[in-house]
């Protein structure tokens, strides 16, 4: 709904169901917004001027919320609230009073919802993934379902069906068939021979587009350095090297002192992914950089490293600087992917803000469980997404449940290994779910690889 979300605000008028009635049957009363989240509403009947003791909260693309005149249209009764009946004598003066010049919504509002939920992917549509076991290679995968746009993927070789992935249709994690090959990204084969019966491939024409780079000039090359955000601990920002260049502007990046010795944890970022950055971006903006494992010459120190080792910094004008206006403000509330267990969607706040990047907190959840996400992700909703889409929103973790899931992955918060599980946030809601197999880790890059609309240079330090 965000092309078509127009002129909602405070103070706009709307029909909704009386609940304040004794009447045996439906009836409608109007209501004026009071105040926004999301795309939830907290509603006042007409009437009440200034008391709020009625005031309630609804999701304003719900099926019961409708523009102002619905009710004559479609042969509905306004009746008005018990509390307030006695108040007025003459209640159609006093709405044709009140509502003269008044705003409303849309007269096609609820057509323009259901048009914003429909989605160009559809199940049996096959498509190649990340493999969340070994993420420098991608896997064909198949659509088992589509919820508000987001993919339950099954890897198409899993024989029971349960080996999934989730992630959103404009993902940068999920490509056509044929993607990995085009461009040089290891793949592996699937050993069904042929498709199953109904599936088919996506068009390319549906995936997410990536900004088109030219690599004839001066370009990203092996061996160069830079800070990436780490898909294994979305939480840290690291020392990375560029381990292999792909074509159409994709790398392969390695995290220094994490990598296995066959590179089966390098990973596929875009030349113009918002998670990636030049050297001494974190200092700059006076974030953690997190160093190699096992490096102990501290604190960092990029000149030395690089002496050290060798290397040479990636150069600071390869990389994006777009930065949009995107409107986040810290301390603001919305949905968010648990990006370690993407199938979840959590309560979250956004509590840092560095240019285009996000620090999203999970509420009731200690920092440790933070993750830096790009303001254009398309893992980040509005409040009040999941009740809109009928996806299962994850509460804030309670003391007790917090406590009993996280005491021991605190004990290897920063183990990391090929077999890398994530955090899992697991609440009361989720312990009557049936568990998630413990082997399978899923991972997620925290951003989006979309075009921006704006710019900004903030990669200006250069070392001696």
């Amino acid at each position: 709904m965000g092309t078509c979300w127009g002129d909602i605000s405070e103070n706009v008028r709307v029909e909704v169901p009386n609940t304040d009635c004794s009447l045996p049957t439906k009836v409608f009363w109007i209501a004026g917004i009071v105040k926004l989240a999301g795309y939830n509403a907290l509603l006042r009947y007409e009437g009440f001027e200034n008391d709020s003791a009625l005031d309630f909260w609804c999701n304003i693309c719900s099926s019961d919320i409708h523009p102002v005149g619905w009710c004559a249209a479609s042969g509905k009764p306004l009746v008005p609230p018990r509390t307030i009946h006695h108040k007025y004598t003459n209640w159609k003066a006093f709405l044709v009073k009140r509502l003269t010049g008044a705003k409303t919504l849309p007269p096609d509002f609820s057509q323009k919802v259901s048009e914003s939920m429909q989605y160009s992917f559809k199940p049996c549509m096959r498509v190649e993934v990340v493999d969340k076991r070994h993420l420098c290679r991608t896997r064909v995968a198949v659509v088992e379902s589509v919820i508000g746009g987001r993919l339950r993927l099954v890897y198409e070789d899993s024989e029971d069906k349960t080996d999934d992935f989730w992630c959103h249709m404009h993902s940068p994690l999920i490509h056509h068939i044929g993607w990995s090959r085009s461009i040089g990204h290891r793949f592996k084969r699937s050993d069904i021979t042929k498709k199953q019966d109904g599936h088919f491939d996506t068009p390319p024409h549906l995936f997410a587009k990536v900004k088109e780079v030219d690599q004839s000039g001066e370009w990203f090359k092996e061996g160069m350095k830079l800070e990436a955000i780490d898909p294994l601990n979305l939480s840290t920002i690291c020392v990375a090297t560029i381990r292999k260049v792909l074509a159409d502007g994709f790398l392969m990046i390695g995290i220094d002192g994490s990598e296995a010795a066959d590179g089966s944890d390098w990973f596929c970022y875009h030349a113009t992914s918002p998670s990636i950055f030049p050297v001494g971006f974190c200092e700059i903006n006076m974030i953690e950089l997190t160093p190699p494992r096992g490096y102990t010459k501290l604190p960092f120190k990029w000149f030395d490293y690089l002496r050290e080792t060798g290397s040479i910094a990636a150069p600071v004008k390869l990389f994006n600087k777009d930065v949009p206006n995107h409107g986040f403000r810290v301390g603001m509330k919305l949905e968010a992917v648990d990006l370690m267990e993407p199938r979840l969607i959590c309560v979250a706040t956004v509590t840092r803000i560095i240019h285009r990047l996000l620090r999203i907190h999970f509420d009731g959840w200690e920092e440790e469980y933070d993750q830096w996400v790009d303001c254009e992700s398309p893992d980040l909703y509005p409040v009040g997404w999941c009740q809109l889409t009928g996806y299962q929103l994850q509460p804030p973790a309670s003391q007790s449940s917090r406590e009993s899931q996280s005491g021991s992955s605190k004990q290897k918060k920063k183990a990391k290994s090929q077999q890398y599980k994530g955090h899992k946030k697991m609440t009361t809601l989720q312990l009557k779910e049936e568990l998630i197999d413990g082997e399978d880790y899923n991972f997620l890059q925290g951003a989006s690889d979309q075009e921006s609309n704006g710019s900004a240079n903030f990669y200006i330090k250069q070392e001696p």
